[in-house]
């Protein structure tokens, strides 16, 4: 064992700092490194191993794979590598290349679309849905807007009303890009109608989500017609049950989500889901109840934040059903919904419609609003309001909710017709049958929605009664 202190002639310590290497080369002294380096192979570095700082060992970095591409598009072939650099690189050469002038821009798709010009795509984005689903066989079929027109007559109306309106989005665009530019008096000017009001002009509240609020709409009007119940499902497909005693559910269902204080989506969306699985489903009527409660399960779910328990929903039938009869039920609802509990509500349009009406009153009207929702939920109890669309619905409701409040001016004016998409002619044949819903009180025993907008805290608007329609607002 030798002294700390003494080193042979040529030895080199095991550990050499900066310090002592300099002194070793000015005397010439310093050897080749490479007895240290084999002894430094022998001895790797351990993970919590304390490192002074003059020592020049360092562990290399690993290289970082190269992304070359962060889409969600998928290859044609599954054995084809999508990221190709020399591809992705000619790819972009492509679109960066100046357009010619006097040639039409195009926009390229994904996927193994052709190109279709800027005005058009706005049409084909709303017209590309997925329209009908074949329960039978649980397999989705995706059809265009064509197709569907030949199963329900209304969709080659609807999209063809829908993209007759100006292009919101292409105004939104617009302000865009005015306000990159500073241009505030482009950003004000945002419909070349003078009378029709811009109700997408609050940009600074996220919520009501500006930018996007128009095509959000015009997806929802198609979608009216592809998620749509048969509006003859009790002469087609129901022969136990009648359009009364699916009335008399409805009431009942109204005053268990007043019970539980259910939002008005809920009560909606339960009564749409009854309606989807009678148009498919045959059912008993010792089984009505039992559906009742369980689409209010499902809709409790999907929209409520705290949704009452199974136990409870078995509790208000004072126990007529099992909790196994629940589940099994809801299980056959949502298999015959596959799965899909969104659609559009005439709730859904009734806020879109009423924004419109709103924009005509200096100050907002309460009155209006609590008035348009009474006339909205007295369609839910009554079976030949299936024939009318959910956004026809709420057309018609504000339509006579103004009409009911002042008779002074016309209820339809060009803010509501450019946003609701129907003219008031459109709408003659609804607003005649709620006209009749609001009149006939006293023959119609359902009485829960009645009694509900009786109350104080939602102005009475149940006590209201309109004045004969004219022809000649038509």
């Amino acid at each position: 064992m030798r002294k700390s202190g003494i080193m042979k002639a040529g030895e080199v310590p095991s550990r050499l700092t900066r310090a002592r290497a300099a002194a070793l080369s000015a005397t010439g002294q310093l050897p080749p490194l490479k007895k240290v380096a084999e002894e430094s192979q022998k001895h790797p570095l351990r993970a919590n191993s304390k490192r002074a700082v003059s020592d020049d060992t360092y562990l290399p970095h690993k290289k970082r794979a190269i992304l070359h591409d962060v889409t969600n598009v998928r290859c044609e072939k599954s054995n084809r590598s999508c990221l190709n650099p020399t591809e992705t690189q000619a790819k972009k050469r492509k679109l960066n290349k100046p357009a010619q002038p006097g040639v039409s821009k195009e926009v390229p798709l994904v996927a193994d679309s052709k190109p279709v010009k800027l005005p058009e795509m706005r049409l084909r984005s709303s017209e590309d849905v997925t329209c009908s689903v074949k329960l039978e066989d649980n397999e989705p079929i995706r059809l265009s807007a064509n197709h569907c027109a030949t199963n329900n007559d209304l969709l080659h109306s609807q999209t063809s009303r829908v993209s007759a309106q100006p292009s919101i989005s292409q105004k939104k665009a617009s302000q865009t890009v005015a306000a990159e530019k500073g241009n505030i008096s482009e950003l004000l000017d945002v419909s070349k109608h003078p009378d029709v009001a811009d109700i997408d002009a609050d940009f600074e509240d996220p919520q009501l989500c500006s930018l996007y609020a128009a095509d959000i709409y015009d997806h929802m009007r198609v979608a009216e017609l592809s998620r749509r119940p048969n509006p003859n499902l009790m002469e087609t497909v129901q022969q136990d049950i009648t359009p009364s005693m699916r009335g008399i559910l409805v009431d009942w269902l109204v005053e268990v989500s007043d019970g539980y204080k259910l939002q008005a989506n809920t009560l909606y969306l339960t009564v749409y889901l009854i309606d989807w699985f009678l148009s498919k489903n045959f059912i008993e009527r010792q089984k009505l109840q039992l559906l009742g409660i369980t689409c209010m399960l499902i809709a409790s779910k999907y929209e409520e934040i705290n949704a009452p328990h199974v136990e409870d929903f078995c509790f208000i039938t004072d126990n007529t059903y099992t909790k196994g009869q629940v589940l099994q039920m809801e299980s056959l609802v949502l298999k015959s919904a596959a799965y899909q509990l969104f659609a559009p509500t005439t709730k859904t349009f009734l806020r879109r419609f009423l924004r419109a009406a709103q924009a005509s009153y200096k100050r907002p009207s309460i009155e209006l609003e609590y008035l348009a929702n009474y006339l909205a939920e007295l369609t839910l109890m009554s079976y030949g309001f299936l024939n009318f669309l959910p956004s026809m619905i709420a057309a018609s409701a504000v339509f006579l909710a103004r009409w009911t409040l002042d008779q002074s001016n016309h209820p339809w004016n060009p803010t509501l017709e450019h946003y609701a998409s129907y003219k008031a002619s459109d709408l003659k044949a609804a607003v005649l049958a709620l006209q009749d819903l609001q009149l006939n009180s006293n023959d119609c025993p359902l009485t829960s929605i009645r009694m509900k907008y009786t109350q104080d805290n939602l102005k009475c608007v149940a006590t209201l009664s309109s004045p004969k329609l004219l022809e000649t607002m038509f």
